[in-house]
């Protein structure tokens, strides 16, 4: 079983910056796969981010590309979120995700096998 806790959500102003972490326990962190998605109120869980154990492949939605940086630490079993320059339009709820199949581009929720609780990100304009 793995466990996945993000935090470092909050409230930002248009044009600011926020780091997301999630730290995760139980299983090999380190083979794992990891993505970050986010919800908005009445739409549906999109991806955000994801990058592979061992670093080599890195994805990104259009809409944070230039702007979201995800990055991970094996030895501390965490994954962060650099969003810069946000906009009202990431407002969301952002979720961390545990993939353990390395086959395929991992950017479809369904291909996703942990869960963390999600954290709030509000952007005022």
């Amino acid at each position: 079983q793995v466990q996945l806790v993000e935090s470092g959500g909050g409230l930002v102003q248009a044009g600011g910056s926020l780091r997301l972490s999630c730290a995760a326990s139980g299983r090999t962190f380190s083979s794992f796969t990891m993505g970050w998605f986010r919800q908005a109120p009445g739409k549906e869980r999109e991806f955000v981010a994801a990058i592979t154990w061992n670093v080599r492949n890195i994805y990104y939605a259009d809409s944070v590309k230039g702007r979201f940086t995800i990055s991970r630490d094996n030895a501390k079993k965490t994954v962060y979120l650099e969003m810069n320059s946000l906009k009202p339009e990431d407002t969301a709820a952002y979720y961390c995700a545990a993939r353990i199949s390395t086959a395929g581009v991992p950017t479809a929720k369904e291909m996703y096998d942990y869960w963390g609780q999600g954290t709030q990100v509000t952007v005022s304009s």
